[in-house]
């Protein structure tokens, strides 16, 4: 595509091409008209003055010849003289103009009658000569012949030659001088005119940096000054829209809330990181798509359907099946209406409350299993202590039977409460623990003798394969605390005759331990809650026992604050495997 610069230019060169040629043409025709003009005056003077000089001279036939021929030579035309009938009696330019039979002819139309200018320049067409005559008179005042003036038309073909050339080194000097200028000009106001044709197209691409060179305080730097200043304020604008998308991008996609932006013709045109996780989804399975085939859960649906329907805002809690496993939801759902209440779509928002379900449930089960496990104690210290009121005092056996069984259940009543205050106390607080450079296999091998009366009533086959010096950093009375009530536990479910067996190692960096029976087992929905409080795979079994139900919640608060792992696997009636990782060495602030 030819610059704009370069077609003003183009324009500009033809227009002054043009004028300057209509002008040479012009002014050449009108010098050329005013040199005939003028030489034509100039010889219709020779003439009348030679004919009057050949008049004086006494007539054409007493005149000197050698005179004209002088006359000739001097005023540079064919000077000829005829008598009244047109014969020629004198002519001074035979030999370089027309042949003497052709200019006889003309000789003797012209003197048989008074000739107009039209004849004469049907003569000039003709022969390529200009004529001019007279009529002589002689002495006697008669008509004595003519005084004929000629000269070829080609003769002035120099002179007209000149003018052209005049004409065309002025004319063309001041093409090259016009243009030279006018490109000047041209260049002035078109190169800013370019510039900012530039920077707008760049504007329009979106490459606000984009600026033009200001010109003087013209027009044209007018508008130059006018783009910069919009190419700048829409920089800022473009920065400011994309620091607030941006910050508005990293919220939607960082909020733990699933977020679902449904257009007004119910395609999908926004989701976030949370509801793709929620729903196991991707932008290929959701972006422009239709909210029903995206979704497939029919309650979503249902609470999208009803905002489209009532354009009101609509809120629900809902339990949805994903994948294999069940989370709780609160679904808020609103219309959003623009300006003029233009209908533009509506925002789905899905509130994960599955911790808040459980942590309500644990509240209620904690509630429940506090009053249940304090009930019995508290029913059994009531009914003997009123036994005893009642007259059971004078039977020492009895009282005996009654003041032991109150001691237990007073002691496992404090039991529990010394338990729930270990437990609130870590869950609040954290534990803190007095970190020392301890060995774990010498923890075990001092638990295991507090641990044989009860091995030795079930007659359980136990076994310890220890490496030696396990050195880990920790709390040797929590890491004691740990490992007695995990092998409390084994013995506890493992029926009588089973076997035991303990062992420690080295694994990379950190040492483990797995206990290990042959027990009851525990059922495989029931693994990932174990570690609840006062939840009993055998409740009957431990509290018997004097069990509370908080050991293990206590067991992985501690592993956990000695920043280990604690696994368990399990088979129903085939026995449970306890397996605890920590590390070698410990680096924090929360440890003295």
């Amino acid at each position: 595509m030819i610059k704009f610069r370069t077609r003003l230019v183009l324009a500009l060169i033809s227009l002054l091409v043009l004028v300057l040629a209509a002008l040479g043409i012009m002014l050449g025709q009108m010098f050329k008209g005013y040199y005939l003009s003028t030489f034509n005056e100039r010889l219709d003077k020779e003439a009348e003055m030679l004919a009057g000089q050949v008049s004086r001279a006494g007539g054409i036939h007493a005149f000197n010849t050698e005179l004209a021929t002088e006359w000739s030579k001097q005023l540079q035309v064919r000077i000829s003289l005829a008598d009244q009938s047109g014969t020629l009696l004198f002519d001074s330019g035979a030999v370089n103009h027309s042949t003497i039979s052709e200019h006889q002819e003309i000789v003797k139309q012209l003197a048989s009658a008074t000739h107009s200018a039209a004849y004469q320049e049907a003569l000039a067409n003709k022969f390529g000569e200009h004529y001019h005559w007279r009529i002589v008179k002689g002495k006697d005042g008669q008509i004595d012949g003519i005084l004929v003036l000629n000269t070829k038309v080609k003769d002035l073909d120099y002179i007209y030659r000149k003018i052209w050339l005049i004409l065309l080194f002025s004319l063309g000097f001041s093409l090259i001088l016009l243009t030279l200028f006018g490109t000047k000009i041209t260049n002035r106001y078109t190169k800013p005119i370019e510039s900012a044709t530039k920077v707008a197209i760049e504007l329009a691409k979106g490459n606000y940096r984009a600026r033009t060179y200001e010109t003087p305080s013209d027009e044209v730097g007018m508008l130059n000054t006018s783009i910069n200043i919009l190419a700048r304020n829409l920089q800022e604008m473009m920065q400011a829209q994309e620091m607030h998308q941006n910050r508005l991008s990293t919220l939607i996609e960082n909020i733990e809330s699933g977020l679902l932006l449904i257009d007004a013709r119910g395609f999908i045109i926004m989701v976030n990181k949370s509801f793709k996780e929620f729903f196991h989804l991707d932008d290929q399975q959701l972006i422009k798509r239709r909210y029903h085939e995206a979704v497939q859960h029919s309650e979503v649906i249902g609470i999208i359907e009803e905002v489209f329907m009532t354009e009101q805002n609509v809120r629900r809690q809902m339990l949805l099946p994903l994948r294999i496993e069940r989370r709780h939801f609160e679904v808020s759902g609103a219309p959003i209406i623009g300006t003029n209440d233009e209908w533009k779509g509506i925002l789905i928002v899905f509130h994960d409350i599955t911790n808040l379900k459980k942590l309500e449930q644990i509240r209620k089960d904690f509630v429940a299993n506090v009053s249940h496990e304090l009930k019995t104690p508290i029913t059994s210290i009531k009914g003997f202590t009123e036994t005893l009121l009642d007259g059971a005092l004078e039977d020492k056996e009895a009282l005996t039977m009654f003041l032991n069984i109150i001691l237990k259940e007073s002691e496992r009543m404090q039991t529990l409460v010394m338990d729930l205050l270990e437990l609130s106390k870590i869950e609040q607080k954290g534990t803190v623990l007095n970190v020392t450079r301890l060995a774990v296999d010498e923890i075990i091998e001092d638990i295991v003798p507090t641990l044989q009366n009860r091995l030795d009533n079930k007659n359980i086959h136990f076994t310890l394969q220890l490496k030696n010096e396990l050195w880990v950093d920790g709390d040797i009375e929590r890491l004691k605390q740990v490992f007695f009530n995990l092998m409390t536990n084994a013995i506890l479910y493992t029926q009588e005759g089973g076997h035991i067996e303990v062992h420690a190692f080295e694994q990379n960096d950190r040492v483990v331990v797995e206990v290990a029976d042959n027990g009851i087992g525990i059922a495989s929905s029931e693994l990932s809650r174990i570690f609840e409080r006062f939840y009993r795979v055998d409740k009957a079994r431990s509290r018997n026992s004097g069990g509370t139900g908080l050991g293990l919640a206590i067991v992985k608060h501690i592993i956990e604050a000695h920043e280990g792992d604690i696994f368990v696997k399990s088979k129903v009636n085939e026995g449970t495997t306890f397996t605890v990782c920590l590390k070698k060495s410990l680096e924090d602030d929360r440890f003295e």
